[in-house]
């Protein structure tokens, strides 16, 4: 689909075809609640919005031909998206999901459902797209009840057709869209709209495929880096030497001909015909650039750092440990790591007057787009971001450095410009997930109970940081530091090095009191859906049974964003080889909208899980990343992966959650967990190193 570079209605409607755009949105929006949701907020799964006020901004667009088109503004990075909003537009206008398109983020065609990210499409976007299809199928049915003199509750509505069984009458959705009674129809879109039930889903809760599979594998499917626009030039950034430092002065030579050269203030950049000439340019005006100090640091005193950089100093345990009870007290660790996207940041951006269009990679385009406006002091409205499908993100690609970048270069040149970081930049300026330093302190019964616990993160953040076990006393801290490099979200965020550090004490601990680890967790849960997970992943790896000599087992369970994970990992140590033989996870979010989908994030969650806790960790000296390649920085291959064994527990009596994130959280500990069996040492930091 080609749409015009500024978008008007008319445009609009010539790039989508004629026919019915209904747009909901409304500040109240209730759905009938099925058994078990009653009471729930934010209640999504089965038909229930619980009760509390929940906006609506969805739109459904039907042309005359009778194809649906779903707007939405999330993106697509590989996660599926695109498939899960199809799938929830189709359950509720009763389509096949071949039929209908998903149009996702363009900033002007699209209604605002914020970043993807924080697992947040399916508890969130999902319930809105739904309720915006369920009124487009209600109004559809008032058009047809009223054009044919029969009771609304006489027609059924199938594969794109409404039916009168009793007449033999029926009608396409796309000649209903075509009358001028569609936007009377529209009108009366009841205040109350009613979603259909979790018992009655058709199209949702059945494996449904990506619609670009094909081109995946052919290599026919375009990404930000294949954008091509007339006349469009290349640019590169001159780099600083260190994180850190900024430019302060540049000397610049005669620019080569067909070469520009931008430098505004600390910026500076070449705008040129070819990526080569650009490469060349940069290269030639590298030596005339002077820069400020760079910072003292470095990855081998990190820790001691992030603890050095707490104002006013960590806090100590607030619950005083009596005897006859053990005293437990262990900190741990986890490094900066980067995102490693199988595509760095790319923009295009284009000025047309004071108007500027950019096509980018981001997890979070309207917030870019604000960022756009602010960094050239127009609205909002007179930016246009596209965001094309694009190769991973896992939490990178929030912020619109890149996009700046590339439209401070096209306004210099008065030509589109493409701007794409090499590796090096994106491993170096990119920010990173955050380090963490997790100071816990507990004390253990003579009967084998965790009697306190007192659990501070330094650094890295909240989510995921309350403990999920019964502990009569306990508390979570969540303490900043002065970091030496910039760090922002990933995929889990802080709940990896939470969990990390929580189910590896749970081990310990577990040892101390001489009990089995699954026993003893099982001993501190309340937590039902929690108890399940743990217990399926158990029962499916067979957990006690006797392993070949060498392997050891060890597992680990969390919550995070609303779901639940539990996994079991078989380990085997020969001279300081590690091999994970096996990983069996069992997950659980409520409600499985697309199996197949939720199957291959929890596996890619686990394979993206081995590369912290066997290899990634950034390097870095006074603000040199040392590592910034992935020659130096390794990241999971296939002949890594152990045999995968995912078990999904379908709720369907608790809402849908989102599961981009949570898969993620246990796998570190459940291997750490099995090599402290095999060393008989306790390990504590990530990467792994025995």
């Amino acid at each position: 689909m080609t749409v015009p570079l500024r978008t008007t209605r008319r445009g609009f409607l010539q790039a989508l075809g004629a026919g019915l755009l209904i747009t909901v949105t409304e500040t109240r929006l209730f759905g009938q609640a099925e058994s078990g949701f009653q009471g729930r907020r934010g209640g999504r799964g089965g038909g229930a919005f619980g009760g509390a006020p929940v906006p609506i901004s969805a739109r459904i667009h039907i042309a005359h031909d009778g194809s649906v088109t779903v707007l939405s503004g999330k993106v697509e990075c590989g996660q599926g998206a695109r498939a899960e909003i199809g799938q929830a537009a189709a359950e509720e206008l009763r389509l096949h999901p071949g039929q209908v398109t998903v149009l996702l983020c363009d900033t002007t065609l699209c209604p605002n459902d914020g970043g993807t990210f924080g697992s947040q499409t399916t508890p969130r976007t999902i319930p809105v797209i739904r309720a915006a299809a369920a009124a487009a199928r209600l109004a559809l049915l008032e058009l047809a009840s009223r054009a044919w003199s029969v009771p609304a509750a006489e027609l059924d509505i199938r594969d794109g057709k409404i039916l009168h069984a009793a007449s033999h009458r029926e009608t396409s959705l796309g000649d209903l869209a075509a009358s001028e009674q569609a936007a009377q129809a529209l009108s009366q879109v009841p205040r109350n709209v009613t979603i259909t039930p979790v018992k009655d889903w058709k199209v949702m809760g059945a494996p449904a495929f990506r619609h670009d599979q094909r081109d995946m594998v052919t290599g026919r499917h375009t990404f930000p880096t294949d954008i091509t626009r007339p006349g469009m030039l290349y640019g590169k950034i001159l780099r600083p030497p260190a994180v850190g430092t900024t430019l302060t002065s540049l000397d610049a030579p005669t620019p080569l001909d067909g070469v520009t050269l931008v430098h505004e203030n600390d910026f500076a950049g070449i705008v040129a015909p070819t990526t080569f000439a650009a490469d060349n340019a940069i290269a030639a005006l590298a030596p005339a650039a002077k820069w400020s100090a760079p910072p003292t640091n470095s990855s081998e005193t990190l820790a001691a750092d992030l603890r050095a950089g707490v104002r006013g100093g960590v806090p100590t345990n607030p619950f005083p440990i009596q005897s006859p009870n053990i005293a437990f007290q262990q900190s741990y660790f986890t490094p900066y790591i980067q995102h490693a996207p199988l595509e760095p940041r790319t923009a295009v951006a284009e000025w047309n007057g004071n108007k500027l269009t950019v096509w980018t990679a981001t997890q979070n385009p309207f917030s870019v787009r604000s960022e756009l406006a602010r960094a050239f002091s127009i609205s909002d409205d007179d930016v246009h971001l596209i965001v094309p499908d694009f190769g991973g993100g896992f939490g990178g690609k929030h912020t619109g450095e890149c996009a700046v970048e590339a439209a401070r270069l096209a306004k210099a040149a008065g030509k589109p410009v493409m701007l794409r970081w090499s590796r090096a930049e994106e491993f170096t300026f990119a920010y990173f997930r955050p380090a963490a330093v997790i100071d816990i302190s507990a004390a253990l019964t003579p009967a084998g109970k965790i009697a306190s616990w007192f659990f501070v993160n330094i650094n890295s953040g909240n989510s995921g940081i309350d403990s999920p076990y019964a502990i009569p006393s306990k508390r979570s801290q969540y303490v900043t530091s002065a970091p030496p490099l910039r760090h922002g979200s990933y995929r889990g965020l802080a709940a990896t090095a939470n969990n990390f550090a929580r189910e590896c004490a749970m081990n310990e601990l577990a040892a101390l009191a001489s009990a089995d680890p699954l026993d003893f967790r099982l001993k501190h849960l309340d937590d039902s859906r929690l108890r399940d997970v743990l217990q399926t992943a158990a029962d499916k790896f067979n957990w006690g049974r006797k392993l070949p000599e060498g392997h050891a087992a060890g597992l680990a369970c969390g919550t995070e964003k609303g779901s639940y994970v539990a996994a079991c990992a078989e380990v085997s140590l020969d001279k300081n080889t590690i091999t994970v033989h096996r990983i069996v996870q069992s997950f659980e979010c409520g409600a499985i909208v697309n199996p197949l989908g939720l199957t291959q994030q929890v596996q890619g969650a686990i394979t993206q899980g081995l590369g912290p806790t066997f290899w990634e960790q950034i390097r870095f000296t006074n603000g040199h990343i040392e590592n910034a390649a992935f020659a130096k920085y390794r990241v999971p291959r296939f002949s890594d992966l152990p045999h995968i064994d995912v078990h999904l527990l379908d709720r369907k009596d608790i809402p849908s959650a989102g599961a981009g994130e949570t898969p993620l959280i246990c796998v570190a500990p459940a291997i750490t967990n099995a090599l402290t069996t095999l060393t008989h040492t306790p390990l504590r930091s990530l990467p792994l190193r025995v």
